[in-house]
């Protein structure tokens, strides 16, 4: 009986023993998060989108957050996703091109990050080549002119801080790091950055009122006479401000950038690229993917006097043939004020979404 109960008391030791050595904890949850989800969302557009395989959690969003602030993502510690994703600038880059560990730029103008659990089509990046956050969160990191590391060499780096290992078993029930694991904790900081509290917001909820520059302004931007801009960036019923799909909105007769097209080599979507939200403007300087306009000002004179016809222009840009929708000076000055009361201070200073180191 004795010798029973020792070989049952062994055989239990050992799948104890097996359960530390690979470190994973069947069945293991981490503490659900739920989005904080703006009034003004829920109520005019879908849920936000959450993978299955990759729940919100507490643990899960904090590990996300200091990930994306940590340089050691990068070969040589000196950039980490916040070096081209700053908070001030509601997690884009003032720079035209990110410049990365070897002083190398890029060709387009880092993206602004929120809102991202509603984006329906699910696919990221300017040209749509990632299909997923956890997706997109790869490519960075072993991109030579970003943080030109390897996944390998990352995974060591987090394995031996004294820190990283007990957040991934408080996330994921293991401590074996690896790039799966690394991109579904950014990924799930990620979705938590949501921005619903700018002005126009509050104008809708009617705690605020429009100035009437600012109430022309949105009377312009929803006319097809006038700014025709609707089409590509929707209106107050949808909160997202873009569609989420890919356009060419006139700004060169020929490519050197193919944006959509070098990803899916149709010629018909050479020069698309996707349309950005019009929401935080006032952070978010430079713009278009390229950086090309620094202000505002050159944005609107853009599609006021300068769309240039190219075999793929959206057939939403009707005006081309006369350069333009050609908007009187008021109107311009209107438009602008409307686009920066979609901007939300509450979402760049929130301190949800600054570094924890």
């Amino acid at each position: 009986m004795r010798f029973r109960i020792a070989l049952l008391l062994l055989f239990s030791l050992s799948l104890i023993a097996c359960k530390d050595e690979d470190d994973t904890a069947n069945g293991y949850t981490a503490t659900p998060l739920e989005l904080e989800i703006p009034p003004l969302f829920a109520e005019k557009i879908l849920p936000p989108v959450i993978p299955e395989d990759n729940p919100q959690s507490v643990e899960g969003v904090a590990l996300g957050r200091k990930l994306f602030f940590d340089k050691r993502l990068s070969a040589d510690n000196t950039l980490a996703c916040a070096g081209c994703h700053r908070p001030a600038n509601a997690f884009t880059d003032p720079r035209q091109f990110s410049v990365g560990i070897d002083g190398l730029a890029g060709t387009r103008n880092s993206m602004p990050l929120f809102n991202m659990a509603w984006n329906y089509g699910g696919l990221f990046f300017w040209d749509g080549r990632a299909t997923s956050l956890e997706n997109q969160a790869l490519a960075p990191v072993v991109d030579p002119i970003e943080m030109h590391n390897t996944w390998s060499n990352v995974a060591q780096t987090l394995q031996v801080d004294g820190e990283y290992p007990g957040m991934f078993e408080d996330a994921f029930g293991t401590q074996t790091i690896d790039s799966v694991l690394v991109t579904k904790a950014i990924a799930q900081f990620l979705r938590t950055l949501i921005s619903g509290n700018s002005k126009f917001d509050r104008y809708l909820a009617g705690t605020e009122n429009l100035t009437p520059s600012e109430l022309n302004g949105l009377n312009v931007f929803l006319d097809e006479n006038r700014g025709d801009c609707f089409h590509c960036h929707g209106n107050p019923n949808n909160p997202l401000w873009t569609d989420n799909i890919f356009h060419n909105n006139g700004l060169d007769e020929t490519f050197t950038d193919r944006g959509r097209g070098e990803v899916t080599g149709d010629p018909r979507e050479f020069g698309l690229f996707k349309t950005p939200s019009l929401r935080n403007l006032a952070f978010s300087a430079p713009y278009m993917h390229d950086g090309r306009f620094e202000t505002l000002d050159e944005v609107i004179d853009h599609y006021s006097e300068g769309l240039v016809y190219s075999e793929t222009i959206d057939p939403l840009m009707k005006k081309v043939s006369e350069g333009g929708v050609h908007l009187t000076p008021e109107d311009k000055a209107d438009l602008k004020a409307f686009l920066l009361s979609l901007s939300d201070e509450s979402f760049i200073n929130n301190p949800d979404f600054q570094n924890p180191n």
